[in-house]
C-alpha cells in the first residue's frame, strides 16, 4: 500500500478543517459584532446630534416667529450666532432654510454670502415640500470624510411638543461622522489582531488534538496493513477510553476473530483439498458465467484432460454438453435430474452422470454452478444386463409354458381318451416340466455363486484320472458317431477341486461338444502345463462361432443359434455357471472358435508342484 502523502493525511484535514471551523466561527462572530458596533455607534452619533438640534431648533423657531420693527436686529444676526454655537467639532456646518428655500442663517462665517440665496440642496427642497426629515451619508469632496447629512422641518410650534403645525423652514447640518468610522476601524484591528493569536493557538492546539484521533487511527491503519499481509500478531494500542479507544479494542478484537477465521478457513480449505483430492467422483465448480474455476484430479482423470485445458473454459464446452445435448448454461442451472453423458466409442462404452447444484447467495444471486460426475458405466453394463436377463428368464419360461398349456387344453378338450394322442401329450408336457425345472435349477445355482452362498468341499486328486474317468462315461454313453482323441500326458497332475463342480463343468462342455458335432466328427481333450496352471483343452468339429460372438457364449441364456439349442434342451446357462466355477477355483475359462471350423473351450486350474515334487501325496 503506497504511503499517504503529507496534505492527503487525516492529520492535517482534521487540523484544517479545526482551524477553518475556528476562522468560520470568528468571521461570524466579527462580522456580528463588527455590525452591531457600527450600528450602535452611529445611532448615538445620531441620536446625539438630533438631541443638541431638537433645543436650537426651538431657539430658531421662537426667532422666526417673532415680529420684528426697525429697533429690533435683523434675523440673521440673531440665528448666526445660535448656529456657530451650535457648531462644534463634530458638526461642521448648519443652516437656516426659511419656507421659500432661502438660507436665512449659516455657522460658517466664510459663507455668509449665501445668506437671502436659495438653496441648492436638494435634499432640503425635498423637506420642506414633503414636511419630512431626511439624512444621508456623504462623501466631502475637499476633506474625503464621510458626512452625516441631517435635515429637519421647523413648525410653527402648535402641539404639545411643536410637532405640528406648518412648516416654516427647515434646519440642515452635516456633521462629521468619519470619527465614528475611525473608532469602528481601530476596533476591528484589535479584533483582528486577536483573531490572528486566537487562530496561532487554534494551529497549535488543533495540531495536539488532531494527534490524539490521528494518533490511533494511524496505528489502525498500520495493523490493516499488517493484516492484509496475513498478520495477525500486531495490536492496536488503546490510547484511553472514549470513542477512539473503544474502536481500538474492537479493531484489536476482530483481528483475534479474523485470525481465528483464517484458521478455521485454512483447515477447511484444507479438509477441501483432501476431500476433492481423494474422492472417487469428480467434482467441478463454476463462476456465475459458467466459467471453470476448479477441478479435481478424478474429473480431470475422467474427462481425460488436464488443468490448462478445462480451467477458464465453458463447462458446457468441456462436458460437450453444448454441443451433443444442446443446452446452455442457464439451463444447467435450472436442471434438477441428473444428466447422463454419452463419451461411448465404437470400441468402449463410456458413459458419465453429472449432478448439478446451484450455489446462491442469500440474497438467491447465482455464484456459480458444483457439477459431479460420477462413471455410471458399469452399472449402466450392470442394468442392461439385468434388463436382458430378466427377458431372457421370461422368454424361457414363457416358450415351455405355452407349449404345456396347448397340450393341457387339448387334453381338456378330449384328447385324453385317444390312446394314441394321449401319451405322446402327456410325455411333451413332462419334458417341458423338466426343463423349466433344469432351468430353474440352473438360476438358482447361479443365483447361489453371485451372492456366494456356496462352499467349495475341496479335495486333492490326480487331474489326469479324473479327467479320463469323465470321458470314458461320455464315451460308453453317447448315441452319435463321433471320434474322441485325448492328447492327455501320463504323468500325474495333482489339483484341489470341489470334484462335484468340477465334474459339472467338464460335463456340460462335453455335452455342448456332443450337441454340436457332426455326424462323423471328432472330439479332441487335451492337457498343458504352463507355470503353475493346468490348461485344459475340449475341441470339436461343429458349426463354430462366429467371430464377434465368441466372448458372449459365457453370458447367460446366451445362443448362437437359439432355435437349435432349445430343441436340443439347452437353458443357455451351462457356459456361465461353468464360468462361475472355474473362476471360484482359482482358473480362467475361454473359446477360440472359427465359424464353420468348430468351438474350443479352454480352462484353467492351479495344480499342487509341491505335493507332486516331494512325492508326499497319500
Amino acid at each position: 500500500m503506497d504511503k499517504v502523502s503529507f496534505f492527503k493525511s487525516v492529520h492535517v484535514k482534521v487540523v484544517l478543517i479545526y482551524i477553518l471551523l475556528i476562522l468560520l466561527a470568528l468571521q461570524i462572530i466579527g462580522l456580528y459584532f463588527s455590525k452591531g458596533l457600527e450600528d450602535n455607534l452611529k445611532k448615538n452619533f445620531k441620536e446625539s446630534i438630533k438631541q443638541r438640534s431638537e433645543l436650537v431648533q426651538y431657539n430658531i423657531r421662537e426667532e422666526m416667529l417673532k415680529e420684528r420693527d426697525e429697533s429690533m436686529p435683523k434675523l440673521e444676526n440673531v440665528l448666526s450666532p445660535i448656529l456657530r454655537e451650535f457648531a462644534t467639532d463634530d458638526i461642521s456646518r448648519v443652516q437656516v432654510i426659511d419656507a421659500h428655500n432661502q438660507i436665512i442663517a449659516t455657522s460658517e462665517g466664510n459663507s455668509q454670502n449665501q445668506v437671502g440665496q436659495r438653496t441648492t440642496i436638494d435634499l432640503v427642497r425635498r423637506s420642506i415640500s414633503t414636511e419630512s426629515q431626511f439624512d444621508t451619508i456623504s462623501l466631502d469632496k475637499q476633506t474625503n470624510n464621510r458626512m452625516w447629512v441631517f435635515v429637519k422641518p421647523i413648525r410653527e410650534g402648535i402641539g404639545p411638543n411643536g410637532e405640528d403645525g406648518d412648516v416654516i423652514g427647515a434646519i440642515y447640518i452635516e456633521a462629521d461622522i468619519e470619527r465614528v468610522f475611525k473608532q469602528l476601524s481601530e476596533i476591528n484591528s484589535i479584533f483582528a489582531i486577536g483573531t490572528a493569536i486566537s487562530l496561532g493557538i487554534t494551529v497549535i492546539l488543533g495540531i495536539l488534538i488532531a494527534r490524539t484521533i490521528t494518533r490511533p487511527i494511524s496505528d489502525m491503519r498500520k495493523q490493516a496493513q499488517a493484516m492484509s499481509r496475513g498478520n495477525f500478531s500486531r495490536k492496536v494500542r488503546v490510547y484511553g477510553s472514549d470513542e477512539i479507544g473503544q474502536l481500538a479494542i474492537a479493531f484489536n478484537h476482530l483481528t483475534n476473530r479474523l485470525k481465528e477465521s483464517q484458521e478455521t478457513t485454512e483447515s477447511e480449505r484444507r479438509k477441501l483439498t483432501s476431500v476433492m483430492s481423494n474422492m472417487t467422483d469428480g467434482v467441478i465448480a463454476t463462476d456465475r458465467k459458467g466459467y471453470i474455476v476448479l477441478i479435481n484430479e478424478p474429473a480431470l482423470k475422467l474427462l481425460s484432460s488436464s488443468h490448462e485445458e478445462t480451467i477458464g473454459r465453458p463447462i458446457t464446452t468441456v462436458l460437450g454438453i453444448e454441443q451433443n445435448y444442446d443446452y446452455t448454461f442457464e439451463d444447467l442451472i435450472h436442471m434438477k435430474e441428473p444428466l447422463n453423458l454419452d463419451f461411448s466409442t465404437d470400441e468402449k462404452p463410456y458413459i458419465l452422470r453429472a449432478m448439478f447444484s446451484v450455489t446462491q447467495k442469500e440474497t438467491g444471486f447465482v455464484n456459480g454452478l458444483i457439477t459431479v460426475l460420477h462413471d455410471i458405466t458399469e452399472q449402466e453394463k450392470i442394468d442392461m444386463e439385468r434388463r436382458e436377463f430378466v427377458s431372457n428368464v421370461s422368454h424361457e419360461l414363457r416358450t415351455p409354458l405355452t407349449t404345456m398349456r396347448s397340450y393341457l387344453e387339448a387334453l381338456a378338450d378330449g384328447a385324453w381318451r385317444d390312446e394314441n394322442i394321449a401319451p405322446a401329450f402327456l410325455d411333451v408336457t413332462q419334458t417341458e416340466t423338466e426343463r423349466m425345472i433344469r432351468l430353474v435349477n440352473d438360476l438358482l445355482q447361479l443365483s447361489r455363486m453371485d451372492s456366494q452362498e456356496y462352499e467349495l468341499n475341496k479335495e486333492c486328486i490326480v487331474f489326469n484320472k479324473f479327467f479320463n474317468r469323465i470321458i470314458d462315461r461320455f464315451e460308453m454313453s453317447k448315441s452319435q458317431n463321433v471320434t474322441f482323441t485325448r492328447l492327455i500326458p501320463e504323468e500325474s497332475y495333482y489339483v484341489d477341486v470341489d470334484t462335484d463342480k468340477l465334474t459339472q463343468v467338464i460335463d456340460n462342455i462335453i455335452s455342448n461338444a456332443l450337441k454340436y458335432s457332426p455326424d462323423g466328427g471328432n472330439i479332441r481333450f487335451g492337457m498343458t502345463v504352463q507355470d503353475t496352471m493346468l490348461k485344459v483343452m475340449v475341441s470339436d468339429d461343429g458349426m463354430g462361432i462366429p467371430k464377434e460372438n465368441v466372448e458372449r457364449i459365457f453370458d447367460r441364456f446366451y445362443r448362437v443359434d437359439r432355435a437349435r439349442a432349445r430343441s436340443m434342451g439347452g437353458t443357455g446357462l451351462g457356459l456361465a455357471i461353468a464360468r462361475d466355477m472355474i473362476e471360484a477355483h482359482g482358473g480362467k475359462i475361454w473359446a477360440e472358435s472359427e465359424e464353420g471350423q468348430g468351438t474350443t473351450i479352454f480352462f484353467t486350474l492351479p495344480y499342487e508342484t509341491q505335493i507332486f515334487e516331494d512325492g508326499d501325496w497319500v
